[in-house]
């Protein structure tokens, strides 16, 4: 249950806490005071949408927050759980679940557990028909749980060996389709009979091949330079150093450098003519060469960074084509298992769409009943169930939809396509009344489920919803007095304009003031005659 609600810069709520009670609870007020602005607040924290233009004016963010204690829950902080939303005018949402940061998706998939919202656009669940399904199986309770129960857990083992048998190439189009693949992509890697360097040698050959005209070019002034004039030059400068060796040391070691200096000069004026004599160009071979890189590059786009990892990649599939080749025994066992388990939850299901079409006629009936009673006479219920042959789902074989006929002499429509929002809310109590004892949702909030009706029917809504919340935390916007005088909580919602700004304030009434309100909204005056009307409606809730 909800037990505070802290509201922030929305419309004209300032900075608005309410503190919720078991039971239900009932918010009544001045028109445009801001009721609706609370049942807004509740689905935007709820993941709901949220329009800038909600912002009140002059502030940058709104922020909603609310604290839920819900013992049982495995998400519960001793019981507790908080949850926030912050949204600026920039668009950024910050969305928290107990202090941890979470995405307005996540958050929309965890409110899903707690809140249930019925109002003129939040009737979701009964445009879902997978919530149809669930409203029809908590309707059959045990009769059906156990079968259900048996029934996923084989489905879960049919999920895992599906999952298993396209893994491992189960199905033979696509195992054949891998195998192609594999066998056409060694047969690539092979035919191009890569080794290890290749493409480093190719590289530096291509470089010499294209830059070949300018290497000539300056090995033949390189060699020109150097001629026989500067090697001849060196060996006169040599003899003649020879002559004067016998006079002083340093001559003999000056000689000796210079010696050598000649004899390494003629060795790089050898290998600079031989350079000459290898540099050449061949357009054919610059084409084969610039042929294989591109190949090489192509591969490397495909299998690797460079050609040891295309080789291992070779490797790995080599590996790959075996493992495959050699999965039909195994594969075989799993198709085997398949088909017994297909055939048990066949079995299963057939049972459960018996229990479905039988208890799916008493749902209808009993919802039709309680459509009476709200003054929806015309209106008739009924819940179609689609046996699909071909499929499994997570709770058997059964579509499950709700159509509704809204008046006499119209076909019958799915239930989203044709109700208005007024009569959602009704047949969304009707619903809830009938399953109360077996829904779960804990928190149920109904806005405008009086609109339109009066007299017998308001009667009717307040029981039900009286009904409704010995089982759920129920929170009801309502205009009329009986929904206000079943009410275990009364709230009054009203407005005050404080230094030329309107401002929500809502106050938690005491029986006196219970009296009055409901005095007020009888006939818009408290006189005597209202207040004894009032309290002739409190006390038949009270007997």
């Amino acid at each position: 249950m909800i037990t505070t609600l802290h509201i922030k810069n929305i419309g004209i709520i300032d900075d608005l806490t309410i503190d919720l009670n078991k039971g239900l609870n009932v918010l009544t007020g001045e028109t445009g005071a801001g009721k609706t602005l609370i049942i807004d607040s509740l689905g935007i924290i709820s993941g709901g949408r949220f329009s800038k233009e909600m912002i009140r004016k002059g502030e940058t963010n709104s922020f909603v927050e609310i604290c839920m204690y819900e013992p049982k829950n495995e998400n519960a902080i001793d019981g507790n759980i908080i949850v926030s939303r912050e949204i600026n005018l920039n668009g950024k949402n910050m969305c928290k679940i107990n202090g941890r940061m979470v995405t307005v998706s996540e958050l929309k998939n965890f409110m899903t557990k707690f809140i249930e919202i019925h109002g003129q656009n939040d009737n979701q669940s009964l445009f879902d028909n997978k919530f149809h399904l669930k409203y029809l199986d908590g309707y059959i309770k045990e009769e059906i749980l156990n079968i259900k129960n048996e029934y996923k857990e084989k489905y879960q083992r049919y999920i895992e060996i599906k999952k298993q048998l396209k893994a491992n190439y189960g199905d033979e189009k696509e195992r054949e389709r891998k195998l192609d693949l594999l066998k056409y992509q060694i047969n690539e890697i092979q035919e191009a009979n890569l080794k290890e360097k290749e493409e480093n040698q190719l590289e530096e050959k291509r470089k010499i091949i294209i830059n070949s005209e300018k290497i000539s070019k300056n090995l033949n002034e390189a060699d020109i330079a150097i001629g026989e004039n500067s090697i001849d030059n060196l060996n006169i400068a040599i003899r003649a150093l020879e002559k004067i060796e016998n006079i002083d040391e340093i001559y003999i070691k000056t000689s000796n450098n210079l010696k050598n200096i000649y004899y390494e000069l003629q060795e790089i004026s050898r290998d600079i003519s031989n350079y000459r004599e290898e540099i050449y160009f061949d357009e054919q071979e610059r084409e084969e060469i610039e042929q294989r890189l591109d190949l090489i590059y192509s591969l490397k786009r495909k299998y690797g960074n460079n050609i040891r990892e295309i080789i291992d990649y070779k490797n790995e599939i080599q590996k790959e084509i075996k493992h495959i080749e050699n999965l039909d025994e195994y594969n075989n066992k799993l198709k085997k298992e398949l088909k017994q388990i297909k055939e048990e939850m066949t079995i299963l299901a057939q049972k459960m769409n018996e229990l479905r079409v039988k208890y799916g006629n008493k749902l209808s009936n009993k919802v039709n009943e309680i459509l009476e009673e709200l003054e929806m006479k015309n209106a008739k219920i009924n819940i179609h169930i689609n046996y699909i042959q071909e499929e499994f789902f997570e709770n058997g074989k059964d579509e499950v939809e709700f159509y509704i006929r809204t008046n006499l002499g119209e076909d019958e429509k799915p239930l989203s396509k044709i109700a208005s929002g007024g009569e959602m809310s009704r047949i969304m109590l009707a619903i809830k009344k009938v399953l109360a004892d077996t829904d779960k949702m804990p928190i149920l909030i109904f806005d405008e489920i009086d609109t339109g009706i009066s007299g017998k029917a308001a009667n009717a809504v307040a029981e039900k919803l009286n009904g409704i919340s010995k089982n759920h935390q129920v929170l009801c916007i309502s205009h009329l007095p009986s929904i206000a005088a079943i009410a275990d909580y009364n709230y009054f919602i009203s407005k005050k304009v404080i230094e030329d700004r309107t401002n929500t304030n809502i106050k938690l009434l005491n029986e006196r003031e219970t009296i009055e309100e409901i005095a007020r909204i009888s006939s818009g005056e408290i006189n005597e005659t209202t207040i004894q009307y009032a309290m002739q409606l409190r006390n038949k809730k009270a007997s």
